[in-house]
């Protein structure tokens, strides 16, 4: 017995995976998080001075004037800021929910239904990865020029709406995530294309549709190429170019910093109440759709 017991245990030490590197990965891992909070700290503290104090104190000393830029920022003419947010809840949140809709039913039909010219499709999907955004913007406002839409909320909404890489995302979470036996099961119980998509598709698919969901509306939110082309009202403007024309302003009027800076702050905190809010919605138990009523 206790030459099994001894051999046992120097199978599991055999088997230990070995760390090489040692702390390395985590030095790595600590110097991400401080490259990436350093910059929202600083914004955090910034946000907190007033004018005085924004020049003249330490860079990380926190000041006095948080209720007042915030008073100041929904005063500046006659509160357009809040007008750039809602456009931009606009453009983030219906981009976002569109491209999520065409993005899972064009996964689901990729990954689950054999037609001719699917991989055909898929490789143009591919293709369309490849090619950056910014080649796109003006192409993209030559065409909505010509059709009358340039200049209106159209033109940022509806170029959001196909983004290959979340439908290539949502076929590859939908070919895992979906068992042909169960499709064939209800097809066997006479559901057609339509119920098998909304009961048993969908539900499955739920974890993998909020992460395109988050990744398209940080994307849209964070956009700035595509509506500084398309627009030019400013009552049309998102958060990104109504504070980049802040920006523009401040090098004549340099007491619009401290608005710049608390808008900045404040354009923030939509984005960690949806990831605090959607986080619940990543299961590790990918089946659980399939079971309920």
């Amino acid at each position: 017995m206790a030459v099994t017991t001894g051999t046992v245990a120097r199978q599991r030490t055999l088997r230990r995976p070995l760390r090489p590197y040692g702390v390395a990965p985590t030095a790595i891992l600590l110097l991400g998080a401080v490259y990436c909070l350093l910059p929202v700290s600083w914004v955090l503290i910034a946000a907190t001075k007033s004018k005085a104090e924004l020049f003249s104190t330490a860079t990380f000393a926190p000041g006095t004037g948080l209720a007042a830029n915030i008073a100041d920022l929904a005063a500046y003419r006659g509160g357009v800021f809040w007008l750039w947010m809602l456009n931009t809840l606009i453009y983030a949140g219906g981009g976002a929910l569109l491209s999520t809709a065409v993005s899972a039913v064009s996964g689901y039909t990729l990954a689950k239904y054999r037609f001719r010219g699917r991989n055909a499709i898929f490789n143009v999907l591919i293709g369309g990865i490849l090619v950056p955004s910014v080649v796109l913007a003006i192409p993209q406002y030559v065409l909505f020029s010509s059709i009358g839409l340039a200049g209106s909320y159209w033109s940022v909404l509806l170029p959001q709406i196909l983004h290959p890489y979340s439908i290539y995302l949502a076929r590859v979470y939908a070919g895992a995530a979906i068992p042909d036996s169960l499709l064939e099961a209800g097809r066997i119980d006479g559901a057609g294309h339509w119920l098998l998509l909304r009961r048993v598709a969908l539900p499955l698919m739920l974890p993998g549709m909020v992460t395109i969901f988050l990744f398209q509306f940080v994307a849209i939110w964070n956009n700035f190429l595509l509506p500084f082309i398309m627009l030019g009202d400013d009552h049309t403007f998102p958060l990104t170019v109504g504070l980049y024309t802040l920006l523009a302003a401040g090098s004549n009027q340099p007491a619009l910093y401290n608005l710049i800076i608390t808008g900045a702050l404040v354009s923030l905190i939509p984005l960690i109440a949806l990831f605090l809010t959607m986080q619940r919605y990543w299961r590790t138990d990918l089946s659980s759709g399939a079971v309920k009523s």
